[in-house]
């Protein structure tokens, strides 16, 4: 599998636990799907590039969360 195979599908799993669960921190996510961070963070770019997350600032926690629509 290449790289660029494994953030998709890595985008895949933090879509679906997204799905699942709702709002997130980045580090809770990152746990959830058990991936290294930085397949991750590419991973969650991936799903921001393409309009399907959002993010916002807790404190000092970001969240990301599915988009409606």
């Amino acid at each position: 599998m290449t790289y660029t195979e494994t953030i998709g599908k890595t985008a895949g799993k933090v879509w679906q636990y997204l799905h699942d669960h709702g709002k997130a921190s980045l580090s809770g996510v990152e746990k959830a799907v058990k991936a290294p961070r930085g397949v991750v963070f590419m991973a969650i770019g991936w799903l921001a590039r393409e309009g399907k997350v959002a993010f916002g600032q807790e404190k000092r926690t970001t969240q990301v969360w599915l988009k409606e629509g």
